[in-house]
């Protein structure tokens, strides 16, 4: 056989579709004589992130951590190797695709029934493991864990002292005395304590030092620099243009999406003047109790956007908090499954109904998976990498949480369920040494995060559970059935909610509709058949994390045992929309790359993305209906016009009249009065007039003005016969239902 030479060598290389490959000789052939034997083939350890990054200098291995998005890197590490390659139509792939939509299409209200869903769900979910089997869908990678480190456990002693002394003394001086403490407020000596401790043991614990020196040499060197090349390859224009239409759906209409305030604005907006009044309160005991993350956030947005005490400076706040919750969920798509995997949960996530609503309502629902995705995210990627610093950071965000919103409280479960589940799954006692070292350092800074509240919780216990036990226990009202049976139905409406019922909770959702969009849906649902074939192939804990952690973060929606009308709720189970979009992104990635495996031309190119660009785009014109038509419409005829009602008060008080002459009849089941004040520019003032006060008016010479309620009749003939000189006339709202009377009093015939 004649010898190749490099020219054949090269054109093998080049036109790679060939199957005959030209293979260069050893570097020493053995002697004509002699017979080779050749050795057994020894393979070489994958040359991987982990392994890269585990042998770099710590300084290396921080900067690491920061990566840019690259889907060319996802599909090489799932496609198959270049010789492997061939055409071919994925056709069960793309059954197993059509299936799901079909099944998540028919559980679309109105008309709708559960028996043929479910039906097409099975056939796709027996699709997803015939595709596995075929290549026609790939399984996303999972990084690999790094073997435990048998370093001594070592810390800062001197730092950590200095945090231990500051924090005792910062909790005891978060309140006045220790047997009976009052005044649990913040103050800039018990504040600075505080933060002292937090980053004298963050000094203590932190595994690597921050190479200042060369961080400001590297940015002077920048600086200095006479010309500047900035480069954009496609991913970063895929990446901009992502960024792009996530922020057109979180800002898009702010002002007017959701239109109207709900009473607990009021209460909110009433701690918030409260805080700018100088009440540095660590738990705001107003309606039931409310945790004091968001009104800090507040009230920092009204004094720097200058919204002042309103419904947009909650919707900011909300909003930016939606925003940041979608990083850490790129993140932990990219732990679970590559860097194509998160970002199609990021920017499902960015675009979808339920995070959006939870976003712009303006309430503390959107802390709750702000801070869930980064305890997930660190917690994970700290017992794969068994890295002290990603533990320390799980905890700060821990202890943030539980300064958000009452149903984080359920996530130090979660955590611990986390690490439970790696201890099953590693068994070596070192790998179980380090996770519960771990699971020690994460507890230890969030208790050190929590230390405020909890020493307002230790002096009153009362008030901090109150909110949780009127829906856990009978305080408020008894259980209609025995707790385990409406447990377990609880369970059940709360599992079905991403396909079937999200409830009836008109204020953060369309009612009785399914959680996610008919794309999201069906990518979920093959998502977790997805997740559980990849735990029966590789017995890998983070799978079987993922699907119990939804489960687990619905549990403060399912636990509403005294009120089970309010489950599924989507503001008391946003949590879960985390883990849900990551098994949209993991779907979606292994749809994908499955049929960039199959179709590896530049058609096939094409085909791949057009078949992603749709998916994407039924997606997000779903969720733009809901959200901005569906939602809109519904919130509009259930709300009331405060709004409308306080634009005409806040007129009559700037030209004619004064704050202390207008007022709205007191009428059952109608609007808030506290908020029409607050559209009118007066935070404190509630503009409610009892009917039996009505007479009291006459005695003030000013003049006056009176909204009332078109059903009122009462009111309407008391004012009449006080005041025979005056006007009446009706406003006409936008909503056809929501007009309401003006009864102006002119002072000429303000006297008795």
């Amino acid at each position: 056989m004649e010898e190749p030479s490099v020219l054949d060598y090269i054109k093998s290389r080049l036109a790679f579709w060939r199957k005959e490959k030209v293979v260069l000789p050893a570097e020493h052939s053995p002697a004509p004589t002699e017979t080779p034997i050749p050795p057994a083939p020894i393979p070489a350890p994958p040359l991987t992130e982990t392994s890269v990054i585990a042998s770099a200098p710590p300084a290396i291995k921080e900067a690491a951590d920061v990566e840019l998005i690259s889907f060319t890197a996802a599909y090489e590490t799932s496609a198959a190797p270049v010789e492997k390659t061939f055409q071919r139509i994925p056709w069960v792939g793309l059954l197993t695709l059509l299936l799901g939509l079909i099944a998540q299409f028919a559980l679309e209200p109105p008309e709708r029934d559960y028996k043929l869903p479910m039906f097409f769900y099975g056939m796709a979910a027996l699709g997803v493991i015939l595709a596995i089997r075929r290549g026609d869908w790939l399984l996303p990678p999972l990084p690999v864990t790094e073997a435990p480190p048998h370093a001594p456990f070592k810390i800062r002693l001197g730092t950590f002292i200095i945090g231990c002394v500051c924090a005792l003394a910062a909790f005891f001086f978060f309140g006045k005395g220790l047997i009976n403490p009052v005044e649990i407020q913040f103050t800039s000596l018990n504040v600075t304590l505080w933060v002292v401790s937090l980053l004298s043991f963050t000094w203590a614990f932190w595994l690597y030092r921050i190479h200042w020196r060369e961080i400001a040499q590297h940015w002077l060197s920048i600086i200095r620099a006479q010309r500047w090349q900035i480069g954009f390859s496609r991913q970063t224009l895929l990446a901009l243009a992502a960024i792009a239409v996530i922020l057109f759906f979180r800002f898009y209409r702010l002002t007017d999406v959701p239109p109207e305030m709900v009473s607990d604005h009021a209460e909110k907006l009433l701690d918030v003047n409260d805080l700018l009044g100088g009440q540095y309160n660590i738990f705001f005991p107003r309606n039931t109790g409310r945790e004091a993350f968001q009104f800090y956030l507040t009230a920092a947005i009204a004094l720097i956007f200058g919204t002042g005490i309103s419904f947009t400076s909650l919707k900011i706040g909300t909003v930016l908090a939606g925003l940041v919750t979608l990083p850490y969920i790129y993140l932990l798509g990219k732990e679970m499954g590559g860097k194509a995997a998160g970002f199609y949960a990021m920017l499902f996530a960015g675009v979808a109904y339920w995070p959006n609503v939870i976003s712009r309502i303006g309430l503390r629902f959107a802390f709750y998976p702000l801070f869930t995705a980064p305890v997930l995210f660190y917690l994970v990627r700290g017992l794969r990498r068994f890295s002290r610093n990603d533990f320390i950071l799980a905890g700060i965000f821990l202890g943030l949480g539980l300064h958000g919103y009452s149903p984080f409280r359920i996530v130090p479960l979660v955590v611990a369920a986390a690490v439970g589940l790696y201890c099953v799954h590693h068994r070596t006692p070192e790998a179980r040494r380090q996770a519960a070292l771990g699971l020690f350092i994460l507890a230890f800074f969030s208790l050190i995060v929590f230390l405020p509240l909890l020493r307002y919780a230790i002096a009153n216990p009362e008030m901090f559970s109150y909110r949780a036990l009127t829906r856990l226990g009978t305080l408020e009202k008894p259980l209609d059935a025995p707790a385990w049976l409406i447990f377990l139905k609880n369970t059940w409406n709360a599992l079905v909610m991403f396909a079937w019922d999200n409830g009836e909770v008109w204020v953060v959702s369309v009612t009785h509709r399914p959680a996610l969009s008919v794309v999201s849906a069906a990518l979920f649902h093959l998502g977790l058949v997805l997740v559980a074939i990849r735990y029966i192939k590789q017995r890998s804990w983070q799978d079987i994390f993922l699907v119990i952690s939804i489960p687990m973060l619905l549990l403060p929606s399912i636990l509403s045992l005294a009120f089970p009308s309010e489950n599924p709720i989507l503001n008391r189970t946003a949590g879960a929309y985390v883990p849900a979009f990551v098994l949209v992104g993991l779907a979606m990635q292994s749809c994908l790359s499955g049929l960039r495996r199959a179709w590896s031309s530049i058609r096939g190119m094409i085909m791949v993305w057009t078949v992603g660009l749709i998916l994407f785009a039924a997606a997000a014109g779903q969720d733009y209906q809901l959200v901005f038509n569906k939602w809109q419409e519904e919130y509009l005829l259930s709300s009331w016009n405060t709004s409308e009602m306080g634009k005409v008060l806040g007129e009559f008080t700037r030209t004619i009249g004064t704050p202390e002459t207008a007022w709205v009849g007191a009428y059952p089941y109608w609007v808030d009065t506290r908020l029409v004040g607050i559209h009118a520019g007066y935070p404190t003032l509630d503009t409610a007039i009892d009917p039996a006060r009505l007479p009291e008016t006459v005695a003030d010479p000013r003049p006056k003005l009176f909204l009332i309620k078109p059903d009122d009749v009462t009111d309407l003939e008391t004012l009449q016969s006080l005041y025979p000189n005056g006007s009446f006339s009706q406003y006409e709202s936008r909503v056809e239902s929501k007009d309401f009377w003006m009864f102006f009093a002119p002072p000429a015939y303000s006297q008795p």
